[in-house]
Formats: structure tokens, sequence, C-alpha cells
């Protein structure tokens, strides 16, 4: 046993917070106390690393938080629009030789070109942005580390009743010079991620999910 403290009812909460997990695209306007974003972050910190990676060093994850009210937010958003530009026109230039990714990579060209022109959704649409940063290392799986840190996040997030959205194409600015200026990095050192949190407008239903005798095999 890892922890007397954890009971059965800890157990049953746990079930509840997994399935009532949602990704949130609309927000309100109300801002969330200071105090439940930190409590987020705080789960953050908690989550798994790559300690092969790291060694001993304490400063391999960093978060940026940015308000919806931050002038900053709006430079990102700009720094996201052209980089989603820039990623639209390389992947259509692939695309136009390529039948694989025709095939394939259709919906995520367009998602490009929208970003492109109206901006990565969840930057600047939710009270709060929120920036993960994983330093690299050797073995080279920081967005691993930052996978296993924003699900813990999103579990706090949706304890404390705050919706959560992945802003995966964070990750797509790592290298970015302006946007690492802004956050004080050097360009390319940290691996990066995000998210958006804020109250949520709605909640989407529950997902189709498989059934666990459907997903899984048992090898004897």
């Amino acid at each position: 046993m890892i922890e007397p403290s954890i009971t059965g009812e800890c157990n049953r909460a746990l079930d509840t917070i997994l399935e009532a997990r949602r990704s949130i695209r609309a927000f309100t306007d109300e801002i969330p106390p200071r105090e439940f974003i930190e409590e987020i972050i705080a789960a953050g910190i908690l989550a798994p690393y790559a300690a092969q990676a790291v060694g001993d060093d304490l400063d391999f994850r960093k978060f940026f938080v940015i308000s919806k009210s931050s002038p900053r937010l709006k430079e990102v958003a700009e720094i996201a629009k052209r980089r989603a530009g820039v990623l639209s026109e390389q992947l259509q230039t692939q695309m136009a030789t390529n039948p694989y990714l025709q095939k394939k990579a259709a919906g995520f060209s367009q998602r490009l070109e929208l970003f492109a022109k109206r901006g990565v959704l969840g930057i600047g649409t939710a009270p709060y942005y929120v920036v993960v940063a994983e330093r690299k290392g050797i073995p080279p799986v920081e967005q691993q580390s930052l996978a296993h840190c924003l699900q813990n996040m999103w579990l706090k997030a949706t304890a404390l009743g705050l919706g959560f959205h992945l802003v995966s194409f964070t990750a797509q600015m790592a290298e970015d010079g302006d946007l690492c200026g802004i956050l004080d990095i050097r360009p390319g050192e940290f691996e990066l991620n995000g998210c958006a949190m804020g109250y949520p407008k709605s909640v989407p239903p529950k997902p189709s999910r498989p059934a666990v005798n459907d997903a899984t095999r048992w090898i004897e």
C-alpha cells in the first residue's frame, strides 16, 4: 500500500473527476481566483518527469501564466497566428506533391489556415493562457513529461470546477525567438506546451469510449 490515507472514498472521487474531465472551447469572462491557478500549477509540479534526462536539476519545469488582460497576451496571439501561417504554407507545399498528405492532413491543413486567419483557439479566448516549459535533456522525452504535467493540471482544474482546453499548438512555438523573449527563456532550451483555463460557458456531453473488455487483451 502506497499511502494509507487514500480511502475508498478517495478512489471514488478520483473516478468522478476522471469521468467529468472535458475539453472546453468557450469560457465566461469571470476570472478564477489566483489561488485556484496556483493549486493547478502545484498539481502539474507533482506530475512525473524524466529524471534520467534532467538529473538533479530542480529547475527543469516552468509555468508562465498570462492573463487575458495582459498586453503580452495580444503579442503572443500574434506570434501564434504568424507561426500558423508559416506552417500552413509549408504543409500546403508538401501536400501539393504528396497524395498521402493530401488524404491524411487535409483536416489539419484547414485548421492551420483557420488559426492563421483568426488566431489560435485558447490564446486570448480564456481568462488565462498558461505555457508550460520542460527543459530538454537526454533522452529527449520532454513532450511526454509535459503530457503528464498537463493531465495533472487538467484533472485538478476539473476538480475545482474550471474549464480546461489543451492548446497543443504551443509546442510549435518552442523555437520562436519573440515568444521565448517574452518568457525570458533561451530558444531551443525548453520544449513547450500549453493550456487555457477559466469557467466554462457550457460543458460538452460525455464522449463515447470503448468498454474495458473491448479495449483490453489479457496475455497469459
